[in-house]
């Protein structure tokens, strides 16, 4: 894929480093000229420009990627860059970074964004995971909030402890899409029992979460 970064800070640096070591194309957009390190990822494309801009986003060539990251740390900017991205150039897919959590109601279709990427709600959520048990533990939001990835560790005392995975009746609109255990990703068969410590992943419809964690919920 050809994806564009707007944003070089280290947030946008580290996402472009990520990507081409996957064997894509980087292009990473700045207007500041102090965040142009080009040492610092040297095989992605560089441009110093203002990605707000119609001209900037000719130049970069908006029209021709398939991703594009709004990864600065200024709200406005990144919602901007969304909004010209998806209605100027048919970007296929936008994903934003939130900076601050009171505005992540705007980072939605509107504005031209696919995934929004809270980085306080991701922060929090992770230390969440990281001492929860039992409890249901929002990680992302996809797709303007109609599905979220939420994960629930296994207490030993919980109900479908025991259970394979194809007899507990989940709610409609939730997948469990892998079981974390001892160190290994599991993909889930019907067959596969679940155990006390497993950490289950799934997408599920925020209405249906409550009766997810119900379901999970230690006895």
């Amino acid at each position: 894929m050809r994806v564009a970064i707007a944003g070089a800070g280290a947030v946008g640096r580290s996402i472009a480093a990520e990507l081409l070591e996957n064997g894509h194309e980087v292009l990473l957009i700045d207007v500041d000229p102090r965040a142009i390190k080009i040492d610092s990822v040297p095989r992605a494309e560089w441009l110093l420009a203002d990605a707000c801009e119609i001209a900037s986003l000719d130049e970069a060539g908006l029209n021709n990627c398939h991703v594009v990251v709004a990864s600065s740390g200024d709200d406005k900017v990144n919602l901007v860059v969304s909004l010209l991205a998806k209605t100027e150039y048919g970007v296929p897919r936008v994903v934003a970074r939130i900076n601050h959590p009171n505005n992540e109601w705007l980072f939605n279709e509107s504005w031209g964004v696919d995934v929004a990427v809270s980085t306080p709600r991701l922060l929090s959520a992770l230390v969440e995971e990281a001492v929860s048990v039992g409890d249901l533990v929002r990680l992302m939001t996809f797709r303007q909030g109609q599905a979220n990835l939420v994960e629930l560790t296994l207490a030993e005392d919980a109900p479908v402890v025991g259970q394979r995975a194809g007899a507990v009746p989940w709610p409609v609109d939730s997948a469990l899409v892998a079981i974390l255990r001892e160190g290994r990703v599991l993909v889930p068969s019907a067959d596969d029992p679940l155990e006390a410590g497993d950490e289950l992943l799934f997408v599920a419809n925020q209405e249906v979460e409550q009766e997810l964690a119900h379901l999970l919920s230690q006895r």
